[in-house]
């Protein structure tokens, strides 16, 4: 597997030569390492556990868009909270509603047409 620049997927061999089984060691699976990474860039070690489930749950496309996006944003206070924000946006925007806001938006077009 090639290596490309920082912002796609790293090769096997790389993670490894990075990993310390000292810092790392409940670190097993390749989303964990992504999701902690990306709680170090934005300075949210608290939230470690939240990363993690995003990078395990979530397409990498489009946590990789918002992180570029707080990335290229100046002067910023909360890296984190602007992170989310956009994980939000692009959320709302790319992936399809789940089963409670399906229900609300069928309740609500039922409520309007009754008026």
């Amino acid at each position: 597997m090639k290596k490309q620049d920082n912002q796609g997927l790293q090769s096997v061999g790389d993670i490894l030569k990075k990993f310390d089984p000292l810092k790392d060691k409940y670190i097993s699976r390749e989303f964990q390492y992504y999701g902690y990474k990306l709680a170090e860039e934005l300075n949210d070690l608290e939230h470690k556990a939240l990363y993690i489930k995003l990078a395990k749950e979530l397409p990498r496309a489009i946590l990789e868009e918002a992180r570029n996006f707080v990335k290229d944003a100046s002067n910023v206070k909360n890296p984190a909270k602007l992170f989310m924000w956009k994980l939000k946006n692009l959320k709302s925007s790319r992936l399809p509603a789940g089963p409670r806001q399906r229900r609300w938006q069928i309740s609500n077009v039922k409520s309007k047409s009754k008026s």
